[in-house]
C-alpha cells in the first residue's frame, strides 16, 4: 500500500507487527490486487491482462448494485432484486412482470429502463498528492474542507475533458488516500430476461440472510448505445459446469460500504446512537407499507419494490447492530487500537505525524451525536420522503449549484456528475400519488416525533396535520409530469425562485437550514475525520503494508474464497443446494408463499435433473452493493452469481470471518437448467454459451 511518508527501517521497527489477515479476508483495489494472498493461499497469480479483462467485464447499476457482461453483445447478468427497480417500473396492474417474469425472444422485444444508468470502470488514477496539497496543515477544517472539495471538482473536470468518461474522485482509507475513477457509462438499459419473483426470492424475507438457500435470483439485460447492442471491451465466458466443491473463485463487485477501520468510540457511536435510529426508522417504514399494500393487489404491486428493500435493510441493520452489541467485538477492537497507539506513541517522530488521530475522531464524533438526528432529518431527507419533494430538492439545488464556479459546488453538483442529475430528472418511471402520500405523510409525522420543537416542522406544515399537509402537496405539485421538470431545469434559477409548485416551495423552505446543517457536518465532523483517520491508516500502513486495505466504497473490487460448506448450530451445511432440494423445501411448506413455487416451476419437474446444483456458498468477503457480482474460477470464468450472504456475515461490516460466514451465490449451472427446462430460453443459453 502506497505509503505518504517514508520512515526508516528503525521506526518500522518500532511498530507492531501487522496483524494477520483472517483467511480470506479483504475487498482489494483492482490498482492494488491481493497477488502475495492468492499465491500464499491458492498457488495463483492473476496475469495483469487476467484483472484487466474482468475489472472491464464488471458493471455497477447506480441503484445499488454489481452485474457483469457475458456476451459480446452486450448481454448483462445481474440479480433479479438488484434488476427490481426497473421490472417494476416496467410492469403495470394488466402486465405484472414481478409476478409472472419476462423474456425477450427477439432484440425488438427488449424493455428500455426508464431511469437506469450503469457504469463500466475503465482506468485507475492515484491523485492523493494532488488532493492533499490543497489542505494546508495550518487550514480551518471548513477551509480545509473547501479546498479538497474544488480539488476534487477541478481534477474530475479536467479528466471528462480529457478522456469523455465520467470521472470520479474516489475518498479511500477514510481520507488517506484519494484515486480518480474513470467510467464508461451507459443510459440506454433493456430489459431481457427475468423469472418470477416467487422463485428469485424463494422464501422470502423469512430466508433472507440464510442457508440453505434455492433462489434464481437472476435477470440479464442489454446495455445499448445510439440504438444498438453494445460491443464492451470485455465480457465473461460462460462455464456451464460451474464452481466445484474446494476450488478457488474470485469475485468482481461493488460493495457498498464497511466500518472496519473504524476507531472503538466511532463503533460505539453506530452502536448506541445511529443504528438504533435507521432502525427505527426502517421498522416504522415497514409497517406503513405493508398497511399500505394489506389495501388491495394493486397496492402491493406499487410498493413492493420499496417493501423488499426496507425489509432487507431493516433485517441488515439488526444482524449489524448485534454484532456491534458483542463485547467481544469492540474489546478486541480496542486491544489492536490500543497496540497500534502504544507503539505510535513510543516513537517521537511517529507520535508527531499520527499521534493526534484518534483524539481528533473522538471530537468529530461528538460533533457527530449533537447533530445527529436533525442532519439526518433535513440532510439525509428522512423527514420529506418520496421521489417528488427529491426532484423538487434536487431542482432548486441545480439551478443554485449551476450559477456557481465548478470548484465551489456540491459534490452532486460537479461538472462531471451533471449528465447524470439531468438524466435522473427528466426520466420518467411511474408514479403512484396514493403510494407518494403515504410516504410523505409517514415522513412528516416522524419529523414531528423525533424534532418536535423545530420550528421549521410548522412551516412546512402550514397549519395541517402532516396527512392532510402530504395529501394536499402531492395532489396540487406538478412535478409529477416530466415536462414540468424540464421547463423548470432549462428555466434555470429565474424560473425555479419564481415558481409557486408547492413542492419547490417547500424544497425553497427547507433548503437553507438544511445547507447549514450539512455545511457544519462537512467542515466540523466529516474533514476531521478524514484527516483523523489519514493519520490512522498511514500508522496501520506501516504496520501492515500491503495487508491494509480500504473500507468499502460501492467502488469495484476484487474479493475471493473457496467454495466450502460449513456447520452451524451443530449441522454440517453442505457447499451446495440442488433442484431436488428446491421441491422438498416447497413441499416442507405445503407450497405455501413464501415458499410457493410459480406455475412454470411445478410444470417443468419432470424435465429438470435433480441433482444439479442450485445455489453454493463459498468464503469471498462480500457486503451490500456485491449483489449481482460474478462469480469466476481462475480461469476467469463465469461460474456463478453471488447474491447474498448468510447471517453471520453481516458482521462483515466491522469484521471478517469464516468459520461460519459464508457468501451465497447462484450456480451457473443452475441457471443454464432453468433457461433450458423452465423457460425454453434457447436464445439466451446459445449466447451464453456457444463458441467465441
Amino acid at each position: 500500500m502506497r505509503k505518504l511518508i517514508t520512515l526508516t527501517i528503525a521506526i518500522l521497527a518500532a511498530l507492531p507487527a501487522a496483524l494477520p489477515l483472517r483467511a480470506d479476508e479483504g475487498m482489494w483495489l483492482f490498482n492494488k490486487p491481493p497477488l502475495r494472498q492468492l499465491q500464499q493461499r491458492y498457488d495463483f497469480t492473476p496475469s495483469a491482462a487476467w484483472l484487466d479483462k474482468l475489472q472491464k467485464a464488471a458493471v455497477r447499476f447506480n441503484n445499488g448494485g454489481s452485474a457483469s457482461f457475458v456476451s459480446p453483445d452486450g448481454l448483462i447478468i445481474t440479480n433479479h432484486h438488484v434488476g427490481f427497480d426497473c421490472i417494476q417500473k416496467l410492469s403495470t396492474a394488466e402486465r405484472d412482470l414481478v409476478a409472472n417474469g419476462y423474456r425477450a425472444r427477439t432484440r425488438a422485444d427488449e424493455l428500455q429502463c426508464p431511469d437506469l444508468e450503469i457504469n463500466v470502470l475503465m482506468s485507475i488514477e492515484d491523485v492523493t498528492s494532488r488532493v492533499n496539497a490543497t489542505a494546508k496543515p495550518n487550514m480551518s477544517s471548513g477551509d480545509a474542507e473547501a479546498a479538497r472539495r474544488a480539488a476534487l471538482n477541478a481534477i474530475e473536470s479536467e479528466s471528462v475533458q480529457k478522456t469523455g468518461l465520467r470521472s470520479d474522485v474516489v475518498t479511500l482509507y477514510q481520507g488517506a488516500q484519494y484515486h480518480l475513477y474513470r467510467y464508461k457509462q451507459y443510459t440506454d438499459v433493456r430489459l431481457v430476461f427475468a423469472p418470477e419473483e416467487g422463485i428469485a426470492f424463494f422464501g422470502g424475507d423469512p430466508d433472507n440472510f440464510e442457508y440453505p438457500r434455492f433462489n434464481l435470483d437472476i435477470s440479464f439485460f442489454r446495455a445499448y448505445e445510439n440504438g444498438k447492442p453494445v460491443k464492451p471491451d470485455a465480457y465473461l465466458t460462460w462455464n456451464a459446469t460451474g464452481a466445484k466443491e474446494g476450488e478457488l473463485v474470485l469475485v468482481a463487485g461493488h460493495p457498498g460500504g464497511t466500518d472496519r477501520i473504524d476507531t472503538a468510540t466511532h463503533l460505539a457511536f453506530l452502536r448506541d446512537v445511529s443504528y438504533p435510529w435507521v432502525l427505527n426508522y426502517l421498522r416504522r417504514q415497514e409497517l406503513m407499507l405493508e398497511l399500505y399494500s394489506e389495501r388491495g393487489t394493486e397496492n402491493a404491486r406499487r410498493a413492493r419494490d420499496d417493501l423488499l428493500s426496507i425489509e432487507n435493510s431493516r433485517k441488515s441493520y439488526q444482524g449489524s447492530l448485534g454484532a456491534l452489541q458483542d463485547p467481544a467485538l469492540l474489546a478486541r477492537k480496542r486491544a489492536e487500537e490500543q497496540k497500534l497507539r502504544q507503539a505510535v506513541t513510543a516513537n517521537p517522530e511517529l507520535r508527531a505525524q499520527y499521534g493526534e488521530g484518534w483524539d481528533i475522531i473522538d471530537k468529530a464524533i461528538a460533533k457527530s451525536r449533537a447533530i445527529y438526528v436533525e442532519r439526518q432529518m433535513l440532510v439525509s431527507g428522512y423527514a420529506l420522503a418520496g421521489d417528488l419533494f427529491s426532484k423538487a430538492r434536487t431542482l432548486v439545488r441545480y439551478a443554485d449549484e449551476t450559477q456557481k464556479p465548478n470548484e465551489q459546488r456540491l459534490r452532486e453538483f460537479r461538472e462531471t456528475n451533471l449528465e447524470s442529475v439531468r438524466f435522473g430528472l427528466l426520466a420518467e418511471p411511474p408514479f403512484y400519488a396514493d403510494l407518494e402520500t403515504a410516504k410523505l405523510a409517514d415522513a412528516l409525522s416522524f419529523w414531528m416525533e423525533s424534532t418536535p420543537n423545530d420550528p421549521l416542522i410548522a412551516q412546512v406544515l402550514n397549519g395541517k396535520s402532516p396527512r392532510h399537509r402530504a395529501v394536499e402537496l402531492v395532489q396540487t405539485t406538478e412535478l409529477a409530469d416530466p415536462r414540468i421538470r424540464k421547463e423548470l431545469l432549462e428555466g434555470g434559477k429565474a424560473k425555479i425562485d419564481a415558481s409557486k409548485d408547492p413542492m419547490i416551495v417547500v424544497a425553497r423552505l427547507v433548503d437553507a437550514r438544511s445547507r447549514e446543517l450539512r455545511g457544519q457536518y462537512e467542515s466540523e465532523v466529516q474533514e476531521p475525520l478524514r484527516q483523523g483517520y489519514a493519520k490512522v491508516a498511514n500508522a496501520k500502513f506501516h504496520a501492515g503494508g500491503d495487508d491494509v486495505y480500504p473500507d468499502a466504497t460501492f467502488t469495484l473490487r476484487l474479493a475471493f474464497g473457496s467454495v466450502k460448506g460449513y456447520t452451524a448450530d451443530a449441522r454440517v451445511q453442505p457447499w451446495t443446494t440442488t433442484f431436488a432440494g428446491l421441491y422438498e423445501r416447497a413441499g416442507e411448506h405445503k407450497n405455501a408463499a413464501p415458499w410457493a413455487l410459480p406455475k412454470s416451476w411445478s410444470d417443468a419437474k419432470p424435465k429438470l435433473s435433480m441433482t444439479t446444483p442450485f445455489n453454493f456458498v463459498a468464503t469471498i468477503d462480500s457486503v451490500g452493493g456485491n449483489s449481482g457480482s460474478p462469480v469466476v474460477n481462475r480461469a476467469g470464468e463465469f461460474v456463478g452469481i453471488l447474491f447474498d450472504g448468510n447471517l453471520p456475515t453481516l458482521g462483515y461490516s466491522f469484521a471478517y470471518q469464516d468459520v461460519d460466514a459464508r457468501s451465497i451465490a447462484v450456480h451457473s449451472a443452475g441457471i443454464i437448467e432453468a433457461l433450458r427446462n423452465v423457460y425454453g430460453a434457447t436464445e439466451l443459453i446459445q449466447e451464453l454459451t456457444k463458441t467465441r
